[in-house]
């Protein structure tokens, strides 16, 4: 029998199959033709099918910086879409010209770890109709993966790649270092379009984005300004009061019993957290102590302390600063890692689960170490749940770092305006006023008083807070909802009202 007569057989013994033909290899001389490469935004919202009432997603490894969701969203009005959905791994006060977008129907609904600024106001002031989905980094790749966040296009501002779609965020112009956010979207999205700022021969190496996730690329002459990364909240701070609460904070570690050769740490967003790695050195090198690793949003202090030898290997979610995304591209052991590897709830391997110390921040903290860090003392929205309740759930040792109060506003309060992160996964808040630990750690109490610190209850700190401000009057809200906070396992922990006029 030979090949047509089996061809023939294997037609019989199936439907609908049609016999193979010899298909012309295409010979062109010189460069191949780009097909993935697409002349504008618009062109690549066509090829992609994008329909009223979709979801469309961007990440915010620019922070403050960012320009990709901006361009996008205004070029998505332009073409008359409504009802989206917009999933950004996070949003900021850049991020102001949604409201108008909102205004006009272009957006209907939103996604977010945080809110910031013109925005935060308009949402808290009950713009949208419905509220706001916000989640925790690990909590978002869990709704993503377990199919509640669809994404149906995904837009990614990184700063180079090549024709093929290959990406990352550590060379080019506009560098942003880690894009751990981003490979999500570029996992789990029905389509993937990449805004690039440059596009370099094939193929880019190494890769945060690979060449089969991406659909289209389209050029642009900016995603984002780098110089606005490490603003706000990832600041390194100058300030007296933060710098000795991170002071204080450094010898608790020291003296906690987690202060050991290998240990683990991760420093969070806020001046006196991100301060307190800066006041380790001295202990370590005192102590002989080297960290197995340090996590999370990596920051310059982060990357000096692994250039001196004295954190073997930083495992990036989200470059903070230049100096970091600088460092991704020159330590081999400068690691970047996804949000599903970093803090997924639902991931077979999360890297929180090998965490030892975190040091966190807080708006506010209660009586009962409940943690808010979504909503000011005024109820509006003015946060981000980040990985807080990611990192807290699971370290070892999860400190709450804070000023007693701020301005006329108590940080410890009875009871918090929202919770972000629940009080039986802190083990200690450290204030200018005073150490307390969670009465859940007894035996952590005792090491510590041991070792020489002095330590005082949450009950006296809330005590001293209202002895210096008063008792703030309760804020009336309205009955409408205008934000459902998400745990990391997707339940709803806490919802966010309307502010009463």
């Amino acid at each position: 029998m030979n090949r047509e007569q089996r061809v023939k057989g294997g037609l019989a013994a199936a439907n609908n199959l049609k016999p193979f033909e010899v298909r012309e290899k295409k010979v062109v001389f010189g460069e191949r033709e780009p097909r993935k490469v697409l002349a504008s935004i618009e062109d690549a919202v066509r090829a992609c099918g994008l329909k009223d009432g979709m979801t469309v997603s961007f990440h915010h490894g620019f922070r403050g910086g960012d320009y990709t969701v901006n361009m996008v969203m205004d070029v998505l009005a332009k073409m008359g879409f409504k009802n989206l959905t917009v999933a950004s791994s996070s949003l900021t006060g850049v991020h102001a010209p949604l409201v108008e977008h909102i205004k006009n129907g272009v957006v209907s609904k939103l996604y977010s770890s945080g809110l910031r600024g013109k925005l935060a106001d308009a949402i808290s002031a009950g713009i949208l109709k419905e509220p706001v989905q916000i989640h925790s980094h690990g909590g978002r790749v869990h709704l993503v993966k377990s199919g509640e966040l669809k994404i149906d296009v995904a837009f990614l501002g990184v700063p180079v790649c090549d024709r093929f779609g290959n990406a990352n965020g550590q060379h080019g112009q506009s560098i942003c270092g880690s894009l751990g956010y981003a490979m999500t979207d570029a996992q789990y999205a029905d389509k993937v379009v990449l805004l690039t700022e440059a596009i370099e021969d094939f193929p880019t190496a190494p890769h945060s984005i690979a060449q089969d996730e991406v659909d289209y690329i389209v050029p642009v002459e900016a995603v984002g300004d780098p110089a606005k990364i490490g603003a706000d909240a990832t600041r390194m701070t100058t300030n007296p009061r933060e710098l000795l609460i991170a002071r204080r904070c450094a010898e608790v570690i020291a003296k906690s019993g987690y202060f050991y050769d290998g240990f683990s740490l991760q420093t969070g967003t806020g001046g006196a957290s991100l301060a307190v790695t800066r006041f380790l050195e001295d202990k370590m090198r005192r102590d002989n102590i080297t960290a197995s690793f340090g996590l999370g949003g990596i920051t310059a202090t982060m990357v000096q302390l692994h250039e001196k030898g004295l954190i073997k290997k930083l495992l990036d979610v989200q470059s903070f600063d230049a100096d970091a995304a600088k460092s991704l591209a020159r330590n081999p052991n400068h690691i970047e890692i996804s949000a599903n590897q970093y803090a997924n709830y639902g991931s077979k391997g999360a890297s929180v689960e090998q965490l030892d110390v975190v040091v966190l921040s807080a708006l506010e903290i209660d009586t009962g170490f409940n943690v808010n860090v979504l909503t000011g003392s005024d109820g509006v929205l003015r946060g981000a749940s980040g990985g807080h309740c990611d990192t807290a759930a699971n370290a070892r040792l999860a400190i709450i770092v804070a000023p007693l109060v701020r301005g006329r506003i108590p940080t410890v309060v009875d009871e918090v305006i929202t919770c972000i992160t629940p009080g039986e996964h802190i083990d200690i808040l450290i204030t200018d006023h005073g150490i307390a630990v969670n009465p859940r750690r007894p035996q952590l109490a005792q090491r510590l008083r041991d070792a020489g610190v002095e330590l005082t209850t949450i009950e006296d700190l809330y005590q001293r807070a209202i002895a210096l401000t008063g008792k703030p009057e309760k804020i009336r809200f309205t009955d409408k909802p205008v934000a459902i906070v998400r745990y990391r396992d997707g339940s709803v922990i806490d919802t966010v009202y309307q502010v009463a006029d």
